[in-house]
This record gives C-alpha cells, sequence and structure tokens, in this order.
C-alpha cells in the first residue's frame, strides 16, 4: 500500500493501458501515485473467458511491478483485497479520499462506458481531474469521423489510403509501393501443407493462482483453463518483443498468402497472434507496422510486398478504422439491428459440442486457448449467426467474452458491424455471407465432416447451403439496394419454384433442430 501523498496527484491506469512508453513514466515523482484496481466490475461486464481474464490481470500485476521497480508509487488493488471497493469510479473516489490527494488524472478510456463512467465519477470529486491521450493510436477518437463527415458511405479504403499518405507508409512518393493500394487479390490462398507453419513463442505464465483467486471471488467466466495452468499469451512488454520478432522472423513472408486459409492441424498458420499485446498496449501499433515495412525494405525477396501490405491493412487501415467508428457512432452503435435477428445463439457456442466439423474447429479453438484468427471469426462462426438469424446482442457477448484480445472499441464494430451487418452497412459493403463452397475452399474442415458440402437439401446437406439461400430469400427486400449481391438474385430466379421450396424447407429443418446440428 502507498503512503499518505498529502496534496499529491493519483494517476488512474486501466487494465488495457499497459505502456512504459507513456510519458507519464518518463520520470518518477513521489508527489504521484499511481492506481491499478482489478475491479469487479470490469471482471464481470462480460462473460469472459477463462484466459482471457487470468491475461488481463497477469498483465496488470506484471506492469505494476514493473513500475515499482523503476521507482513509481504504486497502489494495486486485487480483486480479493478487502479494500477494493468493485468499480473504478468508486475506487478512486475511496483512494482520493485516502491518499489526501490534491488532484487526479487518467489516460483517455478506449472503451465508451468507461469512459462515461470515470467522468461521471470524476464529477463527484472535490479535486480537479483531467484526461490525457495515451499516445498508443495513429489517430485521434474522432479523426475517422471527420474524414467521413456527411458522407453515407465509410468506406475503409478510403481512409486506409489516407493514413498511407498522411504518414508515409508503404509509398512511393505520391503513389502506393508496387503500384497498388490493395493485395487483398493475392492474398487467398488455402494452405496445402507446402508450407511448414512455424511454432510460435512458448511464454509459459503460471496462472493457476489467479485463477483460483477468481474462482474463489466467484467470478462467472467460459472457456477452459490453459494447459497445465500456463497461458502462452505475451503479458510482459519482453514477451511481445520476443512475439513480434517471431512474427517477423519466421510467419511473416507467408502472412499474407495465406492469412485467409484454416487448417484444422495448425490454427494459427501463419498470424502474428499479437492482437492482445496491441490491445493491451503493450506494443504500439507504430512501431509494429515500422518493423514490418522495414522487413520489406531489407529483403523484399523474402518479405513479399503483398505479406507487408496486408499486414499494414489490418493494423493501421482497418484497427484505426473500427475504432474510429466505434467513437463516432456509441451508444447508439451497440444496440443496432439492421436485419431484426432475435434466435437465441446456439448452446453450443459455449460447449463445442456441435457435429458441423468447421464449428466444432473453430468453437472448440475458442474455448481452449481463447483466439482465432479473423476468417475463423468472420467466415465460420459469424457466418453461420448471421445465416441463423441470430441476436446480435448474443452474438457480441459471446465474441466479447471469449476472446482474449477482445476490447469492446475493436470487439463491437467487428461483430455487429462487419461480421452481423447490423449496421445496415455503414461499415461493410455488404453482408460477409457464404454458403459451404467458401469454407471448402479455404480449409481442410470439409474433409470427413458429417455433411456434405456440395449438397443444398436432403439430411447430410452442408447447413450453410440452405441457411445461405434462405437468408438471402427471406432478406430480400432490405437487401436490394446492396449493389455487391445482384448475382445471388440473379442464381436464385433461374431455379424452378420447387427448387427454391426444397431449399427453403431445408433451411426451416436446420434451424428447428439447431440445437443438434
Amino acid at each position: 500500500m502507498a503512503d499518505r501523498t498529502g496534496g499529491g496527484e493519483v494517476r488512474l491506469i486501466l487494465g488495457d493501458q499497459l505502456s512504459g512508453a507513456h510519458p507519464w513514466f518518463a520520470a518518477t515523482d513521489r508527489e504521484v501515485t499511481y492506481l491499478m484496481v482489478e475491479a469487479r466490475g470490469e471482471l464481470t461486464y462480460a462473460h469472459h473467458h477463462r484466459q482471457k481474464a487470468a491475461a488481463f490481470l497477469a498483465a496488470m500485476r506484471a506492469f505494476a511491478k514493473g513500475l515499482e521497480r523503476d521507482g513509481h508509487r504504486v497502489r494495486y488493488l486485487r480483486a480479493d483485497d478487502p479494500d477494493n471497493a468493485g468499480d473504478l469510479g468508486a475506487q478512486l473516489a475511496a483512494t482520493v479520499d485516502e491518499l489526501d490527494a490534491a488532484s487526479v488524472a487518467w489516460l483517455e478510456p478506449d472503451e465508451w462506458r468507461v469512459d462515461r463512467a470515470l467522468r461521471e465519477a470524476a464529477a463527484g470529486l472535490a479535486v480537479p481531474w483531467r484526461v490525457e491521450s495515451t499516445q498508443h493510436f495513429v489517430t485521434g477518437r474522432g479523426e475517422v469521423g471527420d474524414f467521413f463527415a456527411g458522407k453515407k458511405r465509410w468506406l475503409q479504403e478510403s481512409f486506409y489510403r489516407h493514413l498511407r499518405r498522411r504518414h508515409d507508409v508503404l509509398m512511393d512518393g505520391d503513389e502506393p509501393a508496387g503500384g497498388r493500394w490493395n493485395f487483398d487479390a493475392d492474398n487467398r490462398h488455402p494452405w496445402d501443407g507446402a508450407v511448414p507453419v512455424p511454432v510460435p513463442p512458448r511464454h509459459d505464465h503460471d496462472v493457476r493462482s489467479i485463477l483460483g483467486m477468481l474462482d474463489a471471488q466467484g467470478v462467472p467466466m467460459m472457456g477452459r483453463d490453459p494447459e497445465g495452468g500456463r497461458l502462452q499469451v505475451p503479458v510482459t512488454r519482453t514477451d511481445a518483443e520476443r512475439h513480434l520478432a517471431w512474427f517477423l522472423d519466421e510467419a511473416l513472408p507467408w502472412f499474407g498468402r495465406y492469412e485467409d486459409a484454416m487448417s484444422r492441424e495448425h490454427p494459427t498458420l501463419f498470424h502474428s497472434q499479437l492482437s492482445f499485446a496491441l490491445n493491451v498496449k503493450l506494443l504500439s501499433p507504430r512501431e509494429v507496422i515500422d518493423a514490418v515495412v522495414a522487413r520489406w525494405q531489407d529483403d523484399p525477396g523474402r518479405y513479399p510486398l503483398p505479406a507487408v501490405e496486408g499486414f499494414v491493412r489490418q493494423v493501421l487501415g482497418w484497427r484505426e478504422y473500427v475504432r474510429g467508428i466505434y467513437w463516432a457512432h456509441m451508444p447508439d452503435y451497440a444496440t443496432r439491428n439492421h436485419l431484426g435477428h432475435a434466435r437465441p445463439l446456439p448452446s453450443w457456442y459455449w460447449t463445442g459440442e456441435v457435429e458441423a466439423a468447421c464449428l466444432r474447429a473453430c468453437v472448440g479453438q475458442s474455448l481452449d486457448t481463447a483466439y482465432a484468427h479473423h476468417i475463423q471469426r468472420l467466415m465460420v462462426l459469424g457466418n453461420f449467426a448471421l445465416l441463423a438469424g441470430c441476436d446480435p446482442d448474443e452474438v457480441d457477448a459471446w465474441y466479447l467474452g471469449v476472446y482474449v484480445d477482445a476490447v469492446e472499441w475493436a470487439q463491437l464494430p467487428n461483430t455487429r458491424g462487419m461480421s452481423q451487418f447490423a449496421d445496415g452497412g455503414l461499415l461493410a459493403t455488404k453482408p460477409y455471407v457464404s454458403a459451404a463452397a467458401y469454407i471448402r475452399r479455404m480449409s481442410d474442415h470439409c474433409q470427413g465432416c458429417r455433411y456434405d458440402p456440395k449438397q443444398r437439401t436432403g439430411p447430410d446437406a452442408c447447413p450453410f447451403n440452405s441457411l445461405y439461400w434462405d437468408f438471402h430469400a427471406r432478406h430480400r427486400e432490405t437487401l436490394a439496394s446492396v449493389p455487391r449481391i445482384g448475382q445471388v438474385w440473379r442464381t436464385w430466379e433461374r431455379w424452378d419454384e420447387a427448387t427454391r421450396a426444397a431449399i427453403r424447407a431445408r433451411a426451416a429443418e436446420v434451424l428447428d433442430r439447431i440445437e443438434e446440428l
């Protein structure tokens, strides 16, 4: 416990603000006390995966110890500390009173609900308070909103190009490096085993005591413990640097080519798995972008431009863009349901007990490791939920809880907008749905599955096939103005009425027995 400051400042650090490079920490100041809280409200606002909860607490504890080693004053309250008020705002007020502090500061929260809660709590304080930038993101909160002001469609590609020019990333003067802004067409190859998959570094953090404490505190959680109780997520700056070096050395050369591929044997393939480290700010997006671009500049033969551009687009383009979407449209964004979907999410999203091979693999992996890459999340798990008409509130809650990197500013636009089309196309240019053909082409999941990916009707037909056509049929009026799906309607109209009726009957059967797929 910190000593009384008698007029000093309390600075709150949130669990996703673990950047030792922030100017706050450049020098020690004995008049400053850094407050970190394992707040029950943060542990229970979502039904978190066990490994997610453990990763956040392990990272917070490691960061606090690092601050103390560097000579900073730290007031750290664990979830089982009897002095823990359980709520960030209440704890902030209690600490100000306890230390007789003269002022309060915190860094800009990334989540709307936390920002609102802290400002409401601060309004009741008798001392001045201020909010400072985390200095983490490439753009400010409002930059995306300002860029698209007055425009109906908020196309990520145009904002991405703006950022490339503004920050001189992968540019050749005024033109994009390689003469193209986007190498997506080069990055859609299934993995056939010809290129060995590199083994990610092990981090081996023993989190059994953390999980035991959370269980003793009655914190509801989902998913499974890490194997042997040892978490493989990078939770320190050293971990994150080592993981980034591994990605650059071993995986980046093949990342682009196979970024949309899926494999039962190698579920992570060539993905960086750096999203947790980025989202809690152990790494900055600019340092990661610069490191990736430097590899291409130094050795373009080993590091092809499509791989490098594909990764840069995810971090500089997509990550900054979805954050801007979030801040421009909250809190209304979290309630949007353009398609009026209301079906409960099947219970097997929490158990993995489903026969369809792709769903079993992706749900099972998520429950086992708290991780899935973007195509597994979008084109298997999200695809099924959208085709089945699941309530976007339930889809949001599952995604926010299950993944170790899930923080609301990133999860909500990706799920409600990109995956579920619940924002009516603000973010995505069309619903990201597919029949079994896409999954069959980009993965090995269909091999040996009890469902036939080539059949649309009958008891052995893959559920994705009938649901795909039924989705478009039941939403035809709503989606009529979406320009990118005209071919779907033309194909549907070419079939005779009996064929269409049989497909929709199969879809109804699938939905009736959705818990037994």
